[in-house]
């Protein structure tokens, strides 16, 4: 197999939710409520699911995608490991991305909460390498804005 140069990207992405830092921060530490926006999709059905939002924790997400789709039957696996957290502050997370055994991406993810007027202002600082057959850089900036989105909705719909 040839390989090609690795790919390095950052991206910052920023936003503001109407929900005070403690129960964003809640929305990455319970399980179920994190796996609601974060996991679940429509072109994939996740297989695994589990998270321990600690210093040293891990987590791990595991999908298939879904028949008609363009990578049908694929299975996708991400692992991750808390490096640091500060309740209702920052979370630092470092993660792998595979197809199966393959990994495809690896990344440096930090996620900080500011206290506004307004509730909750987000800074999702994102710092990637990717390997061959990976997403790129476009693309997982586009899976960012949309999980951001995807949290927003959990906020406007409670």
């Amino acid at each position: 197999m040839k390989h090609s140069p690795v790919i390095h990207s950052t991206f910052v992405l920023e936003r503001s939710y109407p929900a005070p830092p403690e129960r964003v921060f809640a929305a990455f530490a319970d399980p179920a409520f994190k796996r609601r926006w974060f996991a679940e999709g429509l072109n994939h059905t996740v297989e695994e699911f589990s998270t321990d939002l600690r210093p040293g924790g891990a987590e791990r997400v595991a999908y298939r995608f879904r028949e008609g789709t363009m990578l049908a039957g694929k299975l996708m696996i991400a692992d991750g490991r808390f490096l640091d957290v500060i309740p209702n502050l920052r979370i630092v997370t470092a993660s792998t991305m595979a197809f199966g055994e393959r990994p495809f991406s690896a990344s440096l993810v930090t996620i900080e909460l500011l206290a506004s007027d307004q509730g909750t202002d987000l800074i999702c600082t994102y710092q990637g390498a990717f390997f061959e057959g990976a997403d790129g850089p476009q693309m997982r900036e586009a899976g960012w804005r949309k999980l951001l989105e995807q949290l927003a909705r959990e906020f406007t719909n409670q």
